[in-house]
């Protein structure tokens, strides 16, 4: 079959027979869903693949460190100590270096936290992804994240997703109404895999494009998206959700409900020192004179460093919210580095990513989360009305953090219970998440995401518009 042969299948058959009948509308948007989560989930598997046997490489084997694992994802190993500690952060600023190399090269829209440059395309040119950043982001973010640098795998996932249905709107001409709602899933659909979250992903994919509003038109072709991809991804590396299933705590007590209005505060106001010292180390990277492709490495050295004092703040950090959720492990700890684990993920974070290193912002923003409600339980543990067990308000912390601060309440709250399939704490995390969006207030984590749909509107109808090839693709705007 030529090439133009199976342009014009793929379009055949994503094209309304019927244009503006809701039975075709479902129908096409069946196929086009489907084929954008086989993209999706096929890029997850590879990015995941690629991030397991990088850590196995550079950080377990060169450096002589295992940090911790999940329930999900390593069956709950504990992680060990640092067999070559001077070695460190010689990995974390080397793999950084060569990460910043590959990216400033090849393809330098590739560095950063990969979910802003999706969101960014949505809003002004869906198409305008370049298909050279996939594979530049699945090598760069394996160098960064594998080698102990402070970062997350949904960004690049998105990213990737994006960028190859991007490529694929624009071969096939689709219309850019229907190329923003084709992105929008993508990026969704490789959230909801690589976390093993599809309803959660595809709702995120409707409410991160905005601070204050969400993008109805998206859910359905993101639905369908998610959990297609979240198939292909299961089917590789299983189904079981990342923190294993904690379906045995539960909410009884409405007495604790003033403690997780305590919890929303301390999450959102950790939220937005996460977003204002990010984006402040963001700038002042990009306004020295240190060459683009040097500057992940400085970030990457002295995350290293910081590693050796708090280790939780090498990697994605996941198997420390683990560990943070057993009472017994937890009190364990010395009660500075509980407290130090939240600032020291800011802190990595921002050093690792707002450097110019490649890597997500959403999982390090769920650990902070996550080591807030560590450190609020440790603190207030004998407190009356607090719950004897952590594993409440690690997962609270993780939805009020992130759910305000990338003004995604939903989203962030249906995800975390699928991570942790567990549900009866929606209650409480609903009071939390609402105090924390209300102390972060204007503040994001996504400079891209743009007020309101109206804005939108407002913004798309000012820019020029370029004119549409004679022969493109009429896919009518769903809704």
């Amino acid at each position: 079959m030529g090439v133009v042969s199976l342009r014009h299948r793929l379009r055949t058959l994503i094209a309304p027979r019927r244009p503006g009948r809701w039975r075709d509308s479902v129908s096409r948007w069946l196929w086009w869903g489907t084929i954008i989560g086989v993209v999706s989930g096929g890029g997850a598997v590879l990015f995941f693949c690629c991030l397991e046997h990088g850590t196995h490489l550079l950080l377990h084997t060169v450096a002589g460190h295992h940090p911790p694992g999940t329930v999900g994802e390593g069956g709950g190993f504990p992680g060990t100590g640092f067999e070559r500690p001077w070695a460190i952060p010689l990995v974390a600023g080397g793999g950084a270096l060569l990460a910043g190399l590959i990216v400033a090269w090849l393809a330098p829209e590739a560095e950063g936290h990969g979910t802003d440059a999706a969101i960014d395309a949505v809003h002004h040119e869906p198409t305008s992804l370049r298909g050279r950043v996939a594979a530049v982001k699945i090598i760069a973010s394996t160098l960064v994240i594998g080698s102990g640098g402070s970062g997350g795998r949904e960004g690049p996932t998105a990213q990737i997703s994006a960028t190859v249905i991007s490529q694929l709107c624009r071969w096939l001409r689709v219309p850019t109404p229907d190329a923003r709602l084709a992105v929008a899933a993508a990026m969704a659909s490789g959230i909801g895999a690589i976390f093993r979250a599809p309803l959660g992903g595809a709702l995120l994919g409707a409410e991160l494009l905005y601070r204050d509003d969400l993008e109805a038109d998206a859910i359905m072709p993101s639905l369908i998206s998610s959990i297609v991809a979240y198939c292909v991804f299961g089917s590789v590396y299983g189904f079981q959700p990342i923190f294993g299933n904690l379906g045995t705590t539960e909410f009884t007590a409405p007495t604790e409900l003033p403690g997780f209005a305590v919890l929303g505060a301390a999450a959102g106001a950790m939220g937005w020192l996460y977003a204002a010292l990010f984006y402040r180390t963001t700038g002042m990277f990009s306004r020295s004179r240190i060459p683009a492709a040097i500057r992940p490495a400085i970030g990457g050295l002295v995350v290293g460093v910081l590693g050796l004092l708090v280790p939780a703040a090498l990697g994605t950090g996941y198997g420390w919210i683990q560990k943070e959720m057993s009472a017994d492990l937890l009190t364990a700890l010395p009660l500075w580095l509980v407290v130090a684990i939240p600032f020291a993920k800011v802190a990595a974070t921002s050093l690792s990513i707002g450097s110019g290193g490649s890597g997500g912002v959403f999982g390090p923003g769920m650990v902070i989360g996550g080591a807030t409600g560590a450190a609020v339980w440790r603190l207030a543990q004998d407190i009356p009305g607090v719950p004897s067990s952590p594993t409440p308000y690690v997962v609270v912390g993780m939805i009020a953090c992130f759910g305000a601060i990338a003004h995604a309440p939903l989203g962030v709250m249906l995800m975390v219970g699928e991570m942790t399939a567990n549900l009866s704490l929606l209650a409480p995390a609903m009071i939390a998440v609402a105090v924390a969006g209300r102390v972060v207030g204007d503040s994001s984590i996504y400079s891209s995401q743009i007020k309101d749909r109206r804005t939108a509107r407002a913004m798309r109808t000012a820019a020029p518009q370029p004119a549409a090839p004679s022969d493109a693709l009429a896919l009518p705007h769903q809704g």
